[in-house]
Formats: structure tokens, sequence, C-alpha cells
């Protein structure tokens, strides 16, 4: 009984990860739905989300990298040994730099939250590697990678252990609701 007191329950953390998801931006916001809907094969990503041609591309592109989600959720490394690293590290490195580079996840905690719901629990250990790696490279403006890199806290940076707790919210797409449609 005491073990399980120690344990919060699964509606306290879910709750607290709704209340993270609402700190982020409304474009964030809708840039992790999307990201979703595309890297778990939800919804027709293009139909909800496209606005334009240019998001259409940007969708198209981003479904491009994202196809290589199953190979890395495969490859995540038991271990920190090097042999591992390179065939997992580089494809998460090149998809994480095309999200950073569409300037709507500015932050690392926006970047944790979406990829610990695309790849799983066991990527944990390698998001600081590949966030402040995509987040250093030469296609992003400088400003941008200032602000990418100084949001990494020292403890994500540097922590020792990581839960291996699966997310349990998953934010989707909601349809407005007319006021006057609500029943009393």
């Amino acid at each position: 009984m005491a073990a399980r007191m120690k344990k919060p329950a699964n509606g306290a953390m879910t709750l607290a990860e709704m209340k993270e998801f609402a700190t982020f931006p409304s474009a964030t916001q809708r840039y992790v739905r999307r990201s979703l809907d595309i890297g778990l094969d939800r919804d027709d990503a293009m139909t909800r989300w496209s606005r334009d041609v240019v998001e259409a591309a940007s969708i198209r592109a981003q479904a491009k990298l994202y196809s290589r989600l199953p190979n890395i959720r495969e490859t995540i490394p038991d271990d920190s040994g090097l042999d591992a690293v390179e065939p997992f590290l580089a494809p998460l490195t090149t998809v994480t730099a095309f999200d950073l580079g569409q300037g709507r996840l500015t932050t690392f905690s926006a970047y944790r939250f979406l990829y610990e719901r695309l790849v799983g629990a066991e990527v944990r250990p390698w998001l600081p590697a590949a966030f402040c790696s995509a987040a250093a490279l030469p296609h992003l403006h400088p400003d941008l990678r200032r602000k990418l890199l100084q949001s990494i806290s020292e403890a994500a940076a540097t922590a020792s252990g990581w839960s291996n707790r699966q997310p349990a919210f998953f934010p989707k797409w909601v349809e407005k609701v007319e006021v006057g449609a609500l029943p009393n």
C-alpha cells in the first residue's frame, strides 16, 4: 500500500500534462495537435490543418519526414553505448530540425511534450541531445537558435534519470460549438 501512495494517480498526471499544454502559445498548441495527427496517423491532417498552399506544402514535408518515426521508435538505444547512437540520433535530430525550423516549437518543454507523444517515454534521455543539436544548426535564424538553446534548463540538460511513464494526454482538434447550440 505504501508503494502505491508514492506514485501519483493517473488522473493527476493527466491533469498536469493538460496544464502544461495550456501554457503553450496557441500557435504551439496548434502545431502540436497537427504534428500528432500526422505522426500518429490520427486524422487527415491535410484536410484538417491546411489553410493555404504554403501550409499544405509544410504538411506534406512534415509527413514525409515523419515517415521516419517508426524506425526512430524501433532504434531507441537501451543504453548509452555509442555504437547504437548514430542510427537513432541522426534521424531524430533531422526530424527535430524540421520541427524547430517551422518556428512553432520555441521552447524545449514544447518540443519534449510533442516528442514524448510522437516517439514514447523511452526517448526522454535522448531529447536534450537531439534538441540542442537541431537548435544549433545553421538553417535556423540566430535569434531563434539563441531562444531555443536558452529554453532548456540546466536540470533538463543534465538529468541523471528520466521517468518511463508513458504520456496520458494527447491533445486533439476540438470542433467549435455555437454558444446558442448548447443545451440549457
